[in-house]
């Protein structure tokens, strides 16, 4: 919970704020609202298929192009 947000910073603090961060795990929905809102782009929680997270990565890809 702690690391995310500083992931973040460091990236704004290099100009890498178009990186997209991804966090999975047990995540309270609480915490997981909080680093939507602090700009990590999707929180998998446990039972999270693989399918759903490609489905995710290659749907931010290809809003980047």
């Amino acid at each position: 919970n702690a690391i995310l947000p500083e992931i973040l910073r460091l990236l704004e603090e290099r100009g890498m704020s178009d990186v997209k961060v991804i966090a999975g795990g047990t995540i309270p929905d609480e915490d997981a609202a909080r680093l939507k809102a602090l700009g990590v782009a999707q929180v998998f929680q446990p039972g999270a298929s693989l399918d759903e997270v490609v489905d995710f990565i290659r749907s931010q890809s290809a809003a980047a192009v």
